[in-house]
């Protein structure tokens, strides 16, 4: 017979929970890497302990413990993708995992990277193109013209101005998000989604968004920044150019001003004048700088298509705000005003920080404090979209009738009563007969 042995003094092996299994991704980003501190340069990373100092003093920011975190993994970012220089742009919340932000300046070289992304994006689609081909040749031609579509924005100007990685947590691999189309930004205005925490989730929605979750993230982000990136009046001054004959050119110049001396808390916490955009407006068509569309149809017109009899009508130009406009000038939305100006302290107005609250994009915030300002947004990504529906409250109950001879309702009379109401109904109609001969006999007297 067989021993079986049922008793063991060995232990089961204890599976790791989702936090340990964090701890051991994050422990990475405490190991010192002393050969690449000289390599680096020091305006790359931003010193996130002051901005969390100032965060605290106003209400917000994520937390000393993690921001810390997020600070060290901004300095893996910088290690790993040679980022010139970066900043914590913010946290957005989704319901599965949230996306650290972070953005950063465009590098010599990136451009390329992009345009061959572009190329092998493009070559995966070549059999269906072949399809589609051969679908034509037995469909009758159509004579439908889709409207020109609006050109993307060039890396580094408008909506792609910056380039911006994100990651679930400190100490997991940061992800390049792609650059974004003025179609994702035209269609993220009409929907409103929740972010699931993966990228490479679809995003379901009517009208169908023409990207994933990377790119629905990418074109709030630039919805956001572009209504939300605030800084002090007189910390940034356009830069004077010769010869500049176009408005388009000057609108994204601008520098730092060496000769800004900074601004009290008092004086910033007093009029939304002392602050202004340093973002340019995202126009309607999803573009920071207008072009025309028209000029492009006819291209392909001359290139060989058939002429359109009629001559297209010349578009007008959409011209947005300008550049470093003050936020008084912004308009409301569903009677809400688009701003709410703070001072962290009226006792100590001179160790306070003023600071400015969005009302449109709630999580968006922008503090100052002497010559030093940041812009930080945590939040689920979605804009104000006025007061919940509330149902009307129902009308009060209506009053019963009254209780009357012609609406209560008789009993049933007897025999007796019946008789009695017979024969005095016969009286009335003797009477009125009588009535009525006498009336003849008067008239033909």
């Amino acid at each position: 017979m067989q021993y079986v042995d049922k008793q063991s003094t060995l232990r089961d092996l204890r599976e790791e929970n989702p936090a340990e299994t964090l701890a051991q991704l994050q422990r990475a980003l405490f190991n010192r890497q002393e050969e690449q501190e000289d390599e680096l340069v020091e305006p790359a990373l931003p010193n996130l302990s002051e901005v969390g100092f100032h965060l605290e003093q106003i209400g917000v920011g994520l937390g000393r413990e993690e921001l810390q975190r997020v600070f060290l993994a901004l300095k893996q970012l910088v290690e790993t993708h040679s980022v010139p220089r970066c900043r914590f742009w913010g946290k957005i919340l989704g319901t599965e995992n949230n996306y650290i932000i972070v953005e950063a300046e465009y590098r010599e070289g990136e451009e390329e990277e992009e345009q061959s992304a572009e190329e092998r994006f493009g070559e995966g689609d070549h059999e269906e193109k072949e399809e589609r081909e051969d679908l034509q040749d037995l469909l009758p031609e159509s004579t439908y013209k889709p409207p020109p579509v609006v050109p993307i924005e060039a890396p580094g100007t408008g909506t792609n101005k910056y380039v911006y990685y994100v990651c679930k947590e400190p100490g997991f691999p940061w992800t390049r998000l792609p650059a974004v189309t003025p179609a994702q930004i035209c269609t993220a205005r009409l929907i409103r989604k929740f972010f699931t925490g993966r990228l490479d989730a679809p995003v379901m929605s009517y009208p169908p968004f023409p990207g994933n979750e990377a790119n629905y993230l990418r074109a709030q982000i630039a919805r956001i920044s572009g209504g939300t990136q605030v800084s002090p009046q007189g910390f940034y001054q356009f830069k004077e150019e010769e010869g500049n004959e176009e408005d388009e050119v000057s609108q994204d110049s601008f520098e730092v001003n060496p000769d800004f001396e900074g601004l009290s808390a008092v004086k910033l916490a007093e009029s939304l004048s002392t602050w202004v955009h340093h973002t340019q407006h995202i126009l309607q068509q999803g573009r920071c700088t207008w072009v025309n569309l028209t000029l492009k149809a006819e291209e392909l017109n001359e290139e060989g298509e058939e002429e359109r009899e009629e001559e297209p009508e010349e578009a007008e130009p959409e011209m947005g705000p300008p550049l470093l406009t003050p936020l008084s000038q912004d308009a409301e939305l569903f009677n809400t005003a688009p701003w709410t100006l703070r001072i962290s302290s009226s006792l100590t107005p001179e160790h306070a920080v003023a600071f400015v609250r969005s009302n449109l994009w709630p999580g968006a915030y922008a503090y100052a404090t002497g010559k030093k300002f940041e812009n930080i947004y945590i939040g689920w990504g979605l804009k104000y979209a006025g007061e919940g529906y509330s149902p009307p409250v129902p009308p009060p109950p209506q009053r019963e009738y009254a209780s009357g001879p012609e609406i209560t309702e008789a009993l049933d009379p007897v025999v007796e009563e019946e008789q009695a109401l017979k024969d005095a109904l016969e009286e009335q109609e003797a009477a009125r007969e009588e009535m009525e001969e006498e009336e003849e006999e008067d008239e033909d007297d």
